[in-house]
């Protein structure tokens, strides 16, 4: 068996919506033949889809580990380890222990996602936390290069604006 059966039902299971049960097929397929890159990268797809990031991490690895030269899958790698590393960051920012190593995943994310606008944003608040203002500023202005019309981004230029110029002054 080659697994496009399990395709296939897998995609009708995704067309009904019902994206655990595609999941299941995917991962059927995956078993079938393992070292089919397509395979793992559909199953990663689905899996992101179902917020189960580390999942599709996985198979997102294997399908650029048996395709090492396929862009496609090393975007889409790239894109769900960025999306990790900003929730990861996240944590840290929110449980206000280590904003200095927020500040380096979000680094890392924006390098594999350079479109990631909440890295961005996060970031901005980081180096805020930080009182770096200056990175701070800069970070909330990549995220309205990306975005110009994003409110969010748009208040923390003038907050950060605002804390710079205060800061400088004292």
């Amino acid at each position: 068996m080659d697994g496009e059966f399990e395709i296939k039902k897998a995609y009708a299971s995704i067309l009904e919506s019902d994206f655990e049960r595609a999941i299941d097929w995917f991962e059927r397929a995956v078993r079938l033949d393992p070292d089919n890159a397509a395979y793992h990268y559909k199953l990663s797809v689905t899996y992101a889809r179902s917020n189960k990031l580390a999942r599709a991490i996985e198979h997102a690895r294997s399908a650029m580990k048996l395709e090492p030269g396929n862009d496609a899958y090393k975007f889409h790698a790239d894109a769900l380890e960025a999306k990790q590393l900003l929730q990861d960051a996240e944590k840290q920012i929110n449980g206000k222990t280590e904003p200095h190593l927020a500040v380096e995943m979000l680094k890392k994310a924006i390098l594999l996602d350079p479109l990631l606008i909440e890295a961005f944003l996060l970031l901005a608040v980081a180096y805020g936390e930080l009182d770096e203002f200056g990175f701070a500023l800069q970070s909330a202005k990549n995220a309205v290069k990306l975005d110009p019309q994003h409110a969010e981004a748009n208040r923390l230029v003038e907050e950060f604006k605002y804390k710079l110029k205060r800061y400088l002054r004292s």
